[in-house]
Parts: structure tokens; C-alpha cells; sequence
């Protein structure tokens, strides 16, 4: 089975109002769009996938700020969660975000998911999934949202190199780190470092999909993870 990739960004409890994470994702939403065409249009997701393609919104300040103070998104006394799609109908889904950001408890984890297409049912599959369009999905997701730690990885690869109970963060294709978690030291080729603005800094592992079915792909992510688990750069982002 062909591993199902996708891009993540995770950070700790932190209060935001409904207006301060429909200005956060307005941003997002416009970075995403200039990463590849596939993200130009969005749904509302629904039961059934006649009617969710009838509801397209329009991703500005106004729309969010409806969706996040409708009860249905809501948290708790705090927290807000949604989720949208690209409407592809295709068996790989296209192109999905769920998105939980505003919660100050911890009880419901901070983070935004983007689903990638795959590359084996979808046309835009080897499109999107190269390394050119992925740092520019993963810098979107840290301008908008100023993570901790992010990823771009498989669910596999990231069995290959941690425990199923271990809350550390992992090495993946891509990996991001705020700045407020350290220096990253030097790291073994390929992989390399770049910054994104004054936010923190991405670790592209190499130029190729790292995949767990490749053990030379995870022999380099065990090495690169060696690295910064001795600077404790990967520590769990709610501690």
C-alpha cells in the first residue's frame, strides 16, 4: 500500500479569540493558494459528497469568522476546530485540512493537518508532492499559525522512527523547528537547514520523498532525529 503523506503544524495551548484565528487563517489559506493551483478552491466538508459540493466558500475574514463562531466549531469554553476540502472527488481526496487552534486548556491540541494527494490515484499527486511545493506548504502553515514543530512525513515513516507512545516529535521528509526550541546544529547530508523568515527553521532531509519502505530513507531520518533528540531540540510540544 502507498504510504498517504501529509503536512502538519502543531503548538501548545495558547488563547485566541474567534476573530484572531480567522485573521490566522485568512493568511494561511492565501499562502496555501499560491503552493499549487490544486488549493485555489475550497468546500465545507458534509455527510454526503453531493452536498458538500455545493457548499464552496470564499476563504476571507468574514467567512471564518462565521465558521468559528457557529457552536458546531467550537470547543468548550475556548478552542475552535474546522475542516475543509479541495473537492476532489478522487479515491485520494485531493487536498483536506482540519484545523484546531484558540484552546488555552490543552484538552483539545493545537494544530493544523493538510491531507496530500497521493501519488498513485491522483493527477496532482507528483505535482504537489516535491519538494519545491512542500517547503512552500510548510512555511504557509508556520507564517499563519507560528507552530512549535512541524512535519511533512508519512504515518509510517514516523512509526519507523519513534515508539507509538513516545510524545517527542519526529524527523520527517520535512521538518520544522521554532527558533524558540534552539539551534539547530550541523546535521549529516543530505539533509539541510533553511530559515523561514525570523520564525524558526526547516529541515529538508533530502531532495526526494522520504518513504519507510526505503531503509536507506530511515536510516537518514534516524540519524538526522540522533542529532537533535542530543540537543533536545525534539521535545514533546505540550510538556
Amino acid at each position: 500500500m502507498t504510504e498517504r503523506y501529509y503536512a502538519g503544524v502543531y503548538w501548545p495551548a495558547r488563547l485566541e479569540s474567534a476573530e484572531e484565528c480567522a485573521r490566522r487563517s485568512v493568511v494561511f489559506f492565501r499562502l496555501l493558494a499560491q503552493c499549487d493551483e490544486i488549493y485555489a478552491r475550497w468546500f465545507e466538508q458534509d455527510d454526503s459528497l453531493e452536498e458538500a459540493l455545493q457548499r464552496e466558500f470564499t476563504p476571507d475574514f468574514e467567512t471564518f469568522l462565521r465558521f468559528f463562531q457557529c457552536e458546531e466549531n467550537q470547543l468548550g469554553k475556548d478552542g475552535f476546530s474546522f475542516g475543509a476540502w479541495t473537492g476532489h472527488e478522487d479515491a485520494g481526496r485531493g487536498g483536506m485540512v482540519h484545523l484546531t487552534c484558540g484552546d488555552a486548556s490543552g484538552a483539545y491540541p493545537n494544530s493544523c493537518l493538510l491531507y496530500l494527494p497521493r501519488a498513485d490515484v491522483e493527477p496532482e499527486g507528483p505535482r504537489v508532492l516535491t519538494t519545491r511545493v512542500l517547503v512552500s506548504v510548510l512555511r504557509a502553515m508556520v507564517l499563519a499559525w507560528e507552530p512549535l514543530f512541524g512535519v511533512v512525513a508519512t504515518h509510517e515513516f514516523r512509526r519507523a522512527l519513534r515508539p507509538a507512545r513516545d510524545p517527542r516529535g519526529f524527523v520527517g521528509w520535512l521538518t520544522y523547528l521554532a527558533r524558540t526550541r534552539g539551534e539547530i546544529p550541523p546535521l549529516p547530508p543530505p539533509a539541510r537547514v533553511e530559515p523561514v523568515e525570523d520564525k524558526g527553521n526547516l529541515i529538508v532531509g533530502a531532495p526526494e520523498r522520504l518513504s519507510a519502505a526505503n531503509p536507506e530513507h530511515v536510516s537518514l531520518g534516524l540519524r538526522v532525529q540522533e542529532v537533535l533528540d542530543a540537543k533536545e531540540l525534539l521535545r514533546p510540544v505540550l510538556e
